[in-house]
């Protein structure tokens, strides 16, 4: 058998830069590249041998924060639609955890990322070392035990030879779209270094092919007969629709059933808002034609959907009495839920192999009239919500969401994740191309917008890219300003400022509770609240220190004039927003959040009724 003598570090590097992921012919690279931040935990070990041997086949970017790594490299992912990810490196110890959230995130999305974080001595001669988290009952145990819940593979390199199993298994788990997420291997400083005769082979090119699986025959007819069945059907439209390239499919399937498609935050322009058959958001953060189908609806097609709280409305969204589900997913987890007849496999094929079982059939007459008349309804509130009466003071948030929308084009994307932004653009957003909405809200992560829109470049850098993001995120994450303009990734970000976190404030006080907390105020002397003036923040000045080009908005022509100069940048470029504090947008649906039941407050009092009243309207699916 021929070998080559490697160490652990070069060993890694020469296996990624031969893992290839195939669908439909087409060949794409698994690991594009490694973000990476050194320490003593990986420097003279990963890092010396991505120097020797990592070039242009295993790209490195250098990190300003381990979290906004591992955002980069999930929103590459999503952008990709899951046919290649990025590896992440940092040192042991907090370099490692700060990982943490961001491995988080990619699972919970079912996204893949490969993590490959500095470890402890596995000699344990030097111990404890710096950083090293001792345990009194275990010498093997550290804190990057800590990734197992939030990974999808785990395992931790205490030989060279044991990556001959460890890596191929890695690799297994990221390019399988029903299991992927955050994979972790731990590497042990010292195990980094060592050295071992790998076979020639292990080496060679893999491809990982992604195969568009079916569901069988049967199955395939009994939906059909459930869908000829309902009377008032309806498709839950979530991300697994971008995933497998299926867009085309639900299109051809909407328009020969008639059936009206609505869609979740990760579902966003599976099919287009112009379309007869899309009747935009649903849920908690659901618009009011899409919520309406969905309280009505006797049949429920979930496809490439989670159900999250927020697209069931806490399971209190669908209330047919006679409600049935069935459920197209290549996760089976996913594909049960709501005691969904389930499809498993990839939503395209089944699509195409449900429209010819159904190649006939078509949704009444008098059921397409109430579609119409429910979107013709929402279009007219929509046009009110974004054009408010507002002569004088700041925009709200709706109204820079819709110039934002109305200025890009099919070829821009626009990323989001937390706040109250989720909330407005989901119901808002009209989109024009099927990937200019990027919402990270499975974990709702604050800080992932920059990092994110900076990854979505990546995959593709003739997009022109923006951030939304409100200013408590921004001053959660926003380093990676300086990384995209080292590395010459433009974005545009856009930043509104209401001066807090607006959006709990918000759910606060309409669950009986008075401002608490949640303002940039100063604390005035002998206060216990934080209710004196607010706190002045120059995030102009902050972006600029980053090398970011900056201008400021403060109304719609102001705005419009700002989003034209950032296009004809070739730098990243921040645009400041101050907003209203308010929102000017209702709410069409439910979202369970517990309110006490022993308060003193009346108002908390009055709230904890009217939480008790809306449970009564869950309903559960077995």
């Amino acid at each position: 058998m021929n070998t080559e003598r490697l160490s652990v570090g070069a060993a890694i590097v020469k296996f990624l830069q031969n893992q290839y992921i195939a669908r439909d012919g087409q060949e794409h690279r698994l690991v594009n590249g490694v973000f990476g931040i050194f320490g003593h935990g990986n420097v003279t070990g990963f890092g010396q041998a991505l120097e020797e041997y990592g070039g242009s086949d295993l790209p490195y970017y250098q990190g300003k924060n381990e979290q906004c790594m591992v955002h980069s490299a999930t929103a590459f992912a999503k952008a990709r639609r899951r046919m290649g990810t990025m590896a992440c490196t940092s040192s042991i110890g907090p370099g490692a955890t700060n990982m943490l959230t961001g491995a988080a995130t990619a699972t919970v999305n079912r996204l893949p990322v490969l993590l490959l974080p500095g470890d402890i001595f596995a000699s344990r001669i030097p111990g404890p070392v710096l950083q090293q988290l001792e345990n009194p009952l275990s010498q093997d145990s550290g804190v990057n035990d800590c990734f197992k819940p939030v990974s999808k593979y785990w395992d931790r390199i205490y030989r060279p030879e044991q990556l001959l199993a460890a890596l191929p298994e890695a690799m297994r788990v990221l390019s399988d779209p029903s299991q992927t997420g955050a994979v972790t291997l731990c590497l042990p400083q010292d195990v980094q270094a060592e050295s071992y005769d790998f076979p020639v082979n292990f080496f060679q090119k893999k491809v990982y092919a992604v195969l568009r699986n079916s569901a069988t025959a049967e199955i395939i007819q009994d939906a059909a007969n459930q869908i000829q069945s309902a009377k008032q059907p309806l498709i839950v439209a979530g991300g697994g629709i971008h995933y497998s390239e299926a867009e085309e499919a639900l299109r051809q399937f909407a328009e020969q059933t008639g059936i009206p498609v609505v869609v979740s935050q990760a579902g966003k322009g599976s099919l287009l808002e112009s379309h007869p058959q899309c009747l935009g958001s649903v849920g908690a953060t659901g618009n009011l034609a899409g919520n309406q189908a969905a309280v009505e609806a006797d049949l429920v097609i979930n496809i490439g959907t989670r159900l999250s709280d927020f697209t069931t409305a806490s399971k209190s969204q669908f209330q047919n009495p006679d409600g049935r589900f069935i459920a197209i997913n290549i996760n089976p987890m996913d594909a049960n839920k709501h005691g969904a007849l389930p499809l498993v496999g990839d939503a395209r094929a089944i699509l195409e192999d449900l429209s010819q079982a159904l190649s006939d059939h078509s949704v009444s007459d008098a059921y397409a009239r109430n579609l119409r008349d429910w979107k013709s309804s929402w279009e007219s509130a929509h046009a009110e919500i974004v054009h408010p009466d507002n002569a004088a003071g700041p925009l709200y948030q709706s109204e820079v969401i819709n110039i934002l929308n109305e200025f890009g084009d099919e070829n821009s994307t626009t990323v989001h994740a937390s706040g109250g932004v989720p909330g407005d653009i989901h119901k808002l957003w009209n989109c024009k191309d099927s990937m200019d909405y990027h919402s990270e809200y499975g974990y709702s992560c604050m800080g992932y917008e920059i990092a994110g829109a900076m990854g979505v470049k990546m995959a593709d850098r003739n997009r022109e890219v923006y951030a939304l993001v409100g200013d408590g995120s921004y001053m959660m994450l926003s380093q990676d300003i300086v990384t995209s303009i080292q590395e010459g990734l433009k974005i545009t970000v856009v930043l509104v400022d209401n001066h807090g976190f607006q959006c709990i404030r918000g759910l606060q006080t309409n669950c009986g509770g008075t401002d608490f907390g949640n303002e940039f105020r100063h604390r005035e002397q002998n206060s216990q609240r934080l209710d004196g003036e607010f706190v002045e923040i120059d995030f102009c000045a902050n972006a600029k220190s980053m090398g970011a080009t900056v201008f400021r908005a403060e109304d719609r022509d102001g705005l419009l004039d700002a989003l034209a100069k950032a296009k004809a940048e070739t730098r990243t470029t921040v645009i400041y927003i101050p907003i209203r504090r308010e929102s000017n947008i209702l709410g069409y649906s439910w979202w369970e959040v517990p309110v006490s039941d022993s308060s003193n407050l009346p108002a908390v009092q009055e709230s904890q009724e009217n939480y008790q009243a809306a449970k009564k309207k869950q309903r559960y699916y077995y």
